[in-house]
């Protein structure tokens, strides 16, 4: 008989044990700072709002754990979660199903208003299940690109790092810079951009910018940049369609950014299919020689409903965030 639960410390070998086989030495420190942090047992008890970190639950059948799922706020007060890890047995669709109708039954009664999760787009089956098993709808898509080299310039003076002063403007940017029909699911509040309190016992790194519109000195652009283990850094960009801003530009800034804490890095930027300017900044990546490294489907279970219709073998099947949890991207199947 299968049995849901928490994870605990004693969990930590068999934890290792299932992770082992992905040979990424990131996973040692998710395991052991994130999912083993000591602030975990305590965190569990915290009311929804009060949430910062991932939580994880394992699916055991007796001694053995058959799967494991690990969520996370990705809004402010934990008003959306997102399911960051999930992880069973080859063809167990039976107990990622489980797992994942558990941890969103149980955060949406805690409050939670809906959750989103990014699954690869070579793992057809685990997306049928959270559609066909768990209510969740396919949305949209993200990418994620290796930035070798960027040849391009940029005034220095038009950027500054991100003040909590300037979340209306933000907020602002990015549900206009959202397609109409996305904003009911994936609109934000000004408390989304806003810096939490408990911002330093965070488990990864986020650096924040905005670029300044040169005539109107409105907000043209902005810009985050998250590592979870000082090697690998995702680049996340907002841009005004009315404006000038240049992706080249950005992400240059970027590159001089994180060389200005790291010498050796590896520099990855996103693309988002659901913003006005996805389409047009994937091909300008295509042109640049960029590689894409992962292609993600977006799926939400939300009470919003999107306006139009959306788009329509071995050990472990396994879903992990772009950055793998921590920093380290996923550049070949994980699936063995």
């Amino acid at each position: 008989m299968s049995k849901i639960r928490k994870l605990y410390f004693f969990d930590k070998d068999n934890t290792r044990e299932m992770m082992s086989f992905l040979n990424d030495s990131t996973n040692d420190t998710y395991i052991n700072h994130i999912m083993f942090s000591p602030l975990i047992s305590l965190h569990h008890i915290l009311p929804l709002k009060f949430k910062y970190l991932p939580e994880s639950y394992v699916l055991k059948e007796g001694k053995e754990i058959k799967g494991l799922v690990t969520v996370a706020p990705s809004r402010h007060r934990a008003r959306q979660m997102e399911i960051q890890r999930l992880l069973f047995e080859e063809n167990s669709y039976d107990v990622a199903s489980e797992l994942i109708q558990y941890v969103v039954s149980k955060y949406k009664a805690m409050g939670t208003a809906s959750f989103i999760v990014r699954v690869d787009d070579y793992l057809p089956e685990l997306v049928r299940v959270f559609i066909a098993r768990c209510g969740f709808s396919q949305i949209s898509y993200e990418k994620l690109w290796n930035i070798k080299k960027i040849d391009s310039d940029y005034n220095p003076k038009l950027f500054r790092e991100f003040e909590n002063s300037d979340g209306k403007s933000v907020t602002e940017l990015h549900n206009d810079e959202l397609l109409t029909h996305f904003i009911p699911l994936l609109g934000k509040t000004v408390k989304d951009f806003k810096d939490s309190p408990f911002k330093g016992m965070s488990y990864y790194t986020e650096y924040k910018y905005v670029m300044e519109d040169s005539k109107s000195k409105n907000i043209a652009a902005y810009i985050t940049i998250r590592t979870g283990d000082n090697e690998n850094y995702v680049v996340d960009i907002i841009r005004s369609s009315w404006t000038d801003a240049d992706i080249g530009g950005i992400i240059a800034f970027a590159q001089n950014e994180v060389q200005k804490r790291k010498k050796q890095f590896n520099l990855y930027v996103k693309t988002k299919k659901y913003i006005k300017s996805g389409e047009k900044d994937e091909q300008e990546f295509l042109e640049r020689g960029f590689e894409c490294v992962q292609n993600k489907i977006v799926l939400t279970n939300s009470s919003a409903q999107i306006i139009k219709d959306a788009q329509t073998s071995g050990k472990f099947t396994v879903l992990t965030q772009f950055y793998n949890g921590v920093g380290a991207v996923n550049k070949s199947p994980i699936k063995y």
